[in-house]
């Protein structure tokens, strides 16, 4: 939950070198802050790790678990590559500075005009997860007189240990091609001329918690690469955050352990988002009214589902605590937001010390799947973004708040 970017010092949350209500007060709420620091500390953690046990690993950052440009440029110059689902994030990688070569497109249905693009602009790999996909990209590639690399995603059916709406790796997901259709279409290649299949791609799902899993669909994967000559294995991301203090997870390091001995001769892409994003962002957000009815008491905050809709769409946890501590005996309260729906609560039993109209709470580990999923939903305005630079000595709005004019500029 606090680490060491976001932490208390003299009973005020701290992010990096600066008060966090400082900033909020500065820039107004609903406000995500991000610390640049912290996410290159855990982009270089897992890189590590998988050095320290001898593999080639190359990182490539899951854009969809955040993709505000100021991070996607200080990960780029660390030497990140970039991992897109859509054509938008493919746009986005190139304009935060990310080479054609850095990136990997993958989703389980590209439109032509998003396969077009990507060939066009000689991205690194895409990933295929459709058969139909080899005919597209290599009428496209041919047209275009290019051999476009690609890998096939390969659905091990392996249940992780996670949450079901974040399992991909099972029969009934609709994520990847089932093994008997990979050896198909590796079986002729010659039907494709215009593709280079160079790569394996392997991914079971999110917040995983058990690596022996994570081994058995690398191990389903490499067989599978070895039998048909094929030398890299792309192996997704998955490596899970802590959300509580009592979250009990592998460290990266496990992962690399279990996978060593099977990926011995072979290069390795990853593309862990959560893991870098996570644990590096907070969403703050002002009480409006604190409201007792019946047996409740409601705290009700100017964030809702419009700016964070994990809680409400997974039931996912997200601790919720003051940026000022207050003295006194911590009692249980809903927090709620303002959205006219039933389920736009954060938290039904958060411990707050006398919440009161005016105060400032912090959402934990509100980084990845935050932002990117806000919406426009009862035409309330997505929220700016302030990102503390990787020295943590200064801030930026590093996107500016929506305004009303905003909400229409498209419409006539």
């Amino acid at each position: 939950m606090l680490n060491t970017s976001f932490y208390y010092r003299t009973n005020s949350l701290i992010a990096d070198t600066f008060s966090a209500a400082e900033i909020a007060r500065s820039v107004g709420t609903p406000l995500y802050v991000y610390s640049l620091k912290r996410v290159l500390h855990n982009y270089y953690t897992i890189k590590d790790a998988f050095e320290g046990a001898a593999i080639s690993a190359h990182v490539h950052y899951s854009i969809k678990a955040n993709g505000n440009l100021a991070l996607l440029r200080a990960l780029i110059a660390a030497g990140a590559g970039m991992d897109a689902v859509s054509g938008g994030e493919i746009f986005r990688a190139l304009a935060a500075g990310a080479t054609p070569d850095q990136i990997v497109y993958a989703g389980v249905g590209k439109t032509m005009t998003e396969l077009r693009y990507a060939v066009e602009q000689r991205i690194g790999w895409i990933n295929i997860e459709n058969r139909d996909e080899c005919d597209l990209i290599n009428t496209i590639a041919g047209a275009l007189g290019v051999r476009q690399r690609v890998a096939l995603r390969l659905n091990p059916h392996v249940i992780a240990n996670t949450i079901p709406h974040i399992a991909t790796g099972h029969g009934s997901a609709k994520f990847g091609l089932s093994m008997d259709v990979v050896q198909d279409i590796l079986s002729d290649p010659r039907r494709y001329p215009h593709l280079d299949f160079a790569g394996i791609h392997v991914h079971i799902g999110s917040q995983l918690q058990d690596v022996a899993e994570t081994a058995q669909a690398v191990k389903i994967a490499r067989d599978l690469a070895f039998r048909f000559g094929i030398k890299t294995l792309d192996i997704g991301g998955g490596f899970p955050v802590a959300y509580q203090d009592s979250d009990e997870l592998p460290h990266p390091s496990a992962f690399a352990e279990a996978i060593a001995p099977l990926v011995s001769g072979f290069d390795v892409m990853l593309e862990p988002g959560r893991g870098i994003i996570a644990d590096a962002g907070i969403l703050i957000t002002e009480v409006q009214y604190v409201k007792k009815q019946d047996w409740d008491t409601f705290v009700i905050v100017d964030a809702g589902m419009t700016e964070l809709i994990r809680p409400m769409l997974y039931e996912a946890y997200h601790a919720v605590v003051p940026l000022e501590q207050r003295a006194g005996d911590a009692g249980k309260f809903q927090v709620v937001g303002p959205v006219c729906e039933s389920t736009d609560v954060f938290s039904r039993q958060a411990l707050l010390v006398d919440p009161q109209r005016g105060d400032l709470l912090a959402i934990m580990t509100a980084g990845a799947y935050g932002m990117v999923m806000a919406s426009n939903y009862n035409a309330r305005l997505r929220p700016a973004e302030v990102v503390i630079n990787a020295a943590g000595d200064s801030w930026e709005i590093a996107r500016q708040r929506e305004t009303w004019e905003d909400l229409i500029r498209n419409e006539r």
